[in-house]
């Protein structure tokens, strides 16, 4: 029997000591494959495997098929690489979404998916992992299960950590084959992921995911025939193990500070920032973003103007976002993941930080001037959140302007930007210094957005002759994006580059465009470079696939020395963006809907609480998608529509007279205001409504998005009477039609070539 393991947090004993306690012994003592043998060993999975445990008819049941059901559901949807909960105690246990049987499983399919694509060629794949719990199991799984099919891995030295971003710069930079990243982003620390990169360093489409997902099930499907399955895993030391590539590049960073000095860590960055005669801290919420970012200042010549919180590398977060009681005021283990944007109430009501109130900046920020901003980063550092203290005295003035504050004593408070403001900032100062050396004008410029994003944005843009192409949320449906407009500029240099958005809209970027921003409003953003970046042999982008921390804590840094200079707080020159730009739609809000406790350790109230919560989940995406699916194919208008909203939200004190259209936005329901925007998206990975808005007056989107958010999709008798029981039904099926019309229409879809390594 394995011991119960302890730590010296007192809440992360208590999350160990409740999964313990729930975990069944018959998976306390599974012995299936064990990677702590270094030498070479194979996992036979056997028909029993496939159906559930039983004590007496099936002992060795893993109820594979179940888990594998719902593996599969996720892969055409996920919007992040496949995510979900794990036993952190003991990683065999497969009825987690989440688990080493899985992983081995998922590895080995597409390892397999790969050697038939590329027969007798050298096929070179990266992967890495940031801090989580069983990250570098994992990681040593799958490099060991890709050896074993002889496929070439490269790891860092002793399977360290790194940074998504990084993972990703070098499977495009190296002409790699793709690559394996082990995170669940900014999620609760109980959750794990893997992120599919392809061989340009973006995450899986929904159609490369299925290819694996459909080897998966030829596996079963001859484990089935033949009672099992061979699966072999190679020994820790075998060659195609190789530390030596990134070892020499240490780890990328050197290739990665060489494209950041083609972009935002130009000398006109780097020249402000080592100006600044102040100090900027750095959150480093898990730690791992540590190792690599602070090679990365250091080799740019300004690690001196940092201040870092948080280095040491921890599973469980440093406690960040974690409590011992819910939101519902009852005593158990609840965490609200490491978003610090998350905005929760607590049981008065009162609106409330939960993750940033667990950061203790009241006492760490006690010894630091106002006007000191903290860069708050993730664990797989790909996330940005921008943070600033203020005089208490400008209050009034962040209320006006919409930006949220917490107390920190009687002299500042500590501004929390959305992503939504800080990127504005961001680009618009990017902007300015591109104009300072006098290299706009030498290229049309373009932004990449998810709709969810700010409407500030879009108007910023169009100020400044922006061209604006929206797409669904996620990272991977800008990558699609960026590899359409390469393969145009490759194809037809001498040409207008014309790309269609996801409202349907086609956008004439102009010829030979430059990305001037990439992003979304969870936090993930990249910029590109005024040269196309060149792979080692020869592929051209025009921007990275994946969001950086580094590429925005370079521009951010930059930015406060320079307000520095002039005197004015972040939030001062939020105000002088939107007044020069003449943006009308300043706020902004997101409301996230939870529909059961992600944290609950027993898996089978996890389970039942996820398919409950889905369905709700679900039902509420059905009442707004019908409507937009219906509209599109014209069997109601938008007064149809007008007034089925009307009828069921009026007593809510909503009033939908203004509305101008309703659109499927390949994961959402978009509906657009005279004066605002309501986006209601079912999560792609879990059982969550996310409601977004963006406007002129804050109360009143904050207001739709809480109401239609929460709303339970029931259909109320206008709508049964309008919207056709069979397209109503059918709606989920005919928007995943319509999402993959999107994503395919003029995609990118030159064949990868192994090139001839000279590593």
């Amino acid at each position: 029997m394995v011991e119960l393991k302890t730590s010296s947090v007192a809440l992360e004993n208590e999350l160990f000591k409740s999964v313990y306690e729930k975990t069944p012994d018959y998976i306390k003592n599974l012995d299936l494959m064990n990677f702590d043998n270094d030498g070479e060993f194979s996992f036979m999975l056997k028909r029993e495997h496939l159906k559930p445990y039983d004590a007496v008819a099936n002992p060795e049941g893993l109820n594979l098929e179940e888990w594998f059901a719902n593996y599969a559901k996720e892969a055409k949807v996920s919007t992040a690489g496949i995510r979900g909960p794990q036993n952190i105690l003991f990683p065999q246990d497969t009825r987690f979404p989440i688990n080493l049987v899985g992983i081995v499983l998922a590895t080995l399919a597409k390892a397999l998916v790969a050697v038939e694509k590329y027969p007798n060629k050298r096929i070179v794949k990266v992967a890495g992992c940031e801090v989580r719990y069983n990250s570098k199991l994992f990681l040593d799984a799958i490099a060991r299960i890709q050896a074993a099919n002889g496929i070439q891995t490269l790891v860092p030295v002793g399977r360290e950590t790194i940074p998504i971003w990084l993972a990703s710069f070098l499977a495009f930079k190296l002409d790699l084959l793709g690559g394996e990243y082990i995170t669940s982003s900014h999620g609760i620390s109980v959750k794990n992921a893997t992120k599919d990169l392809n061989s340009q360093g973006s995450q899986y489409l929904p159609e490369e995911s299925m290819e694996f997902v459909n080897k998966i099930q030829e596996i079963f499907d001859e484990v089935k025939r033949n009672g099992a399955y061979e699966i072999k895993i190679a020994a820790k030391d075998n060659p195609l193990i190789n530390e030596t590539v990134l070892k020499s590049v240490d780890d990328g960073v050197d290739l990665y500070v060489d494209y950041l000095k083609s972009g935002v860590a130009k000398d006109v960055n780097l020249d402000m920032i080592k100006s600044f005669d102040s100090k900027i801290i750095i959150e480093n919420v898990g730690g791992s973003a540590y190792r690599t970012l602070s090679r990365v200042l250091k080799k740019l010549g300004i690690s001196e103007k940092f201040v870092w919180f948080n280095t040491e590398e921890d599973p469980f977060f440093h406690s960040i976002g974690k409590y011992d009681v819910t939101p519902k005021g009852e005593k158990a283990f609840y965490d609200y993941s490491v978003d610090a944007t998350v905005l929760a109430k607590k049981q008065d009501g009162t609106k409330f930080f939960p993750v940033i109130d667990t950061l203790d900046y009241a006492n760490k920020l006690k010894g630091y001037p106002i006007g000191t901003a903290v860069l708050i980063t993730d664990p797989d550092h790909d996330r940005l959140t921008i943070t600033q203290t203020e005089s208490v005295a400008r209050v009034e003035e962040l209320k006006r302007l919409g930006i949220d504050y917490i107390l920190l004593d009687d002299e500042k408070v500590l501004t929390v930007f959305t992503a939504n403001q800080a990127f504005l900032l961001l680009m618009d100062f990017w902007s300015a210094q591109l104009v300072k050396e006098n290299l706009w004008n030498n290229h049309p410029r373009f932004m990449i957005k998810t709709t969810a994003s700010a409407l500030s944005w879009d108007e910023w843009a169009k100020s400044k002759d922006v061209q604006v192409v929206n797409v669904p949320v996620g990272f991977k449906e800008i990558a699609n994006i960026m590899k359409k407009v390469e393969l145009q500029l490759k194809n037809n240099p001498d040409k207008d580059v014309v790309v269609d958005d996801v409202f349907g809209n086609s956008i004439n970027l102009g010829v030979n465009p430059r990305l001037v921003f990439g992003g979304e409003e969870s936090g993930g953003m990249i910029m590109g470079t005024e040269d196309l970046i060149e792979s080692q042999n020869g592929r051209l982008a025009v921007a990275m696939r994946e969001k950086s921390a580094t590429e925005a804590i370079v521009v951010a840094s930059a930015l406060l020395a320079q307000l520095k200079s002039d005197g004015i707080y972040l939030s001062e020159y939020l105000e002088k963006v939107f007044d020069e730009n003449d943006i009308k739609g300043r706020f902004d809000t997101r409301v996230d809907i939870s529909y059961y406790n992600e944290s609950e350790p027993d898996i089978n109230k996890l389970k039942q609480a996820k398919i409950e919560g889905e369905a709700l989940r679900t039902k509420n995406d059905m009442f707004y998608l019908s409507l937009a699916i219906a509209k599109r194919k014209g069997l109601i208008s938008l007064d149809d529509i007008k007034r089925i909203l009307n009828d069921k939200f009026s007593a809510d004190g909503l009033s939908f007279d203004s509305l101008k259209s309703i659109k499927f936005v390949g994961d959402g329901t978009y509906l657009e205001f005279d004066d605002k925007y309501i986006e209601i998206r079912p999560s792609g990975t879990d059982a969550k409504t996310k409601a977004y808005g963006g406007g002129l007056v804050k109360a009143e989107i904050e207001k739709f998005a809480s109401v239609l958010g929460n709303y339970s999709g029931d259909r109320t008798q206008l709508h049964c009477e309008l919207v056709p029981e069979n397209s109503y039904n059918n709606c989920k099926e005919d928007a995943m039609e319509y999402y993959l019309a999107f994503v395919d229409k003029d995609a990118n879809n030159e064949p990868f070539i192994v090139p001839e390594y000279k590593f």
